[in-house]
């Protein structure tokens, strides 16, 4: 049921692939209009967030720490990601209801354009991130292709998690400050500048409540400590992120009609 499920998302999207295309396109454009950097900006936002962060925290957390510009790079880049990718979802449906109102396709279209765009961005940056890694004498194992691993569970979590803000923004408004001010908690709550030996093993447990958390976790192990994360680990990373998109999908199956009446 689960297999036809997905080859009737695979056929719709096939089905409107010149759309979704377009729909790339445009936001591409669209986001870095009459700016001097132009698609530069992906990798720049990053980097100087990188820089802020490193000249405040660097004599707070990373003092003992070694790597320490790479440990912070590793927090920074995924959640940056995750940042981007949930902010353009929420509204991608909104935005687009003046094509959805007149055309009959698949609304998740719309957020998979969006995703696609942060995506892109994001491997673009991580690019940079590796020839940073290069540059503070990282060693580059095999290991490094299980990175692939985190990144696609990221993907499906960013889309799932997508799908609800989406859904939720059509009905309140509010949720973009809202989501804002829980960003900004949520960046705290997953170690970005910070490790978290310092708690104690309680506390510790809870981080891992915090899927960002997971997938920053996940990059530190292989690229400073050349470790490969338990089963467990993979299972749970996993799991979260096709809970989410499950809950995702069905939101918008549910209210597929009742968005149209709020737009």
């Amino acid at each position: 049921m689960i297999k036809d499920k997905i080859n009737i998302y695979i056929h719709k999207m096939k089905k409107n692939q010149f759309l979704f295309e377009e729909l790339v396109k445009r936001d591409f454009k669209k986001r870095y209009a009459r700016t001097v950097f132009g698609m530069f900006w992906s990798v720049l936002n990053p980097l100087l967030q990188l820089l802020v962060m490193r000249l405040v925290f660097t004599q707070f957390f990373g003092r003992h720490t070694p790597h320490y510009t790479t440990y912070l790079f590793c927090g920074t880049v995924i959640f940056s990601y995750f940042s981007e990718a949930t902010r353009e979802g929420m509204v991608s449906l909104l935005e687009n209801a003046p094509i959805f109102t007149k055309i009959n396709v698949p609304k998740y279209l719309f957020l998979f354009a969006k995703n696609t765009q942060t995506l892109i961005n994001f491997l673009l940056i991580l690019v940079v991130f590796f020839i940073f890694c290069i540059l503070d004498h990282i060693t580059f194992t095999w290991k490094f292709f299980l990175l692939i691993y985190p990144v696609v569970c990221l993907v499906l979590f960013n889309i799932g998690t997508g799908l609800i803000l989406s859904g939720l923004y059509i009905f309140f408004r509010d949720m973009r400050y809202l989501w804002a001010i829980f960003l900004q908690l949520l960046q705290y709550l997953s170690a970005v500048f910070y490790q978290i030996d310092s708690f104690s093993p309680e506390k510790q447990k809870l981080f891992y409540i915090n899927p960002i958390y997971l997938y920053i976790r996940y990059f530190r192990k292989i690229v400073l400590y050349g470790e490969i994360p338990q089963l467990t680990f993979h299972l749970l990373m996993l799991a979260e992120a096709l809970i989410v998109l499950s809950l995702g999908f069905l939101m918008y199956r549910k209210k597929n009609l009742t968005f149209l009446y709020y737009v």
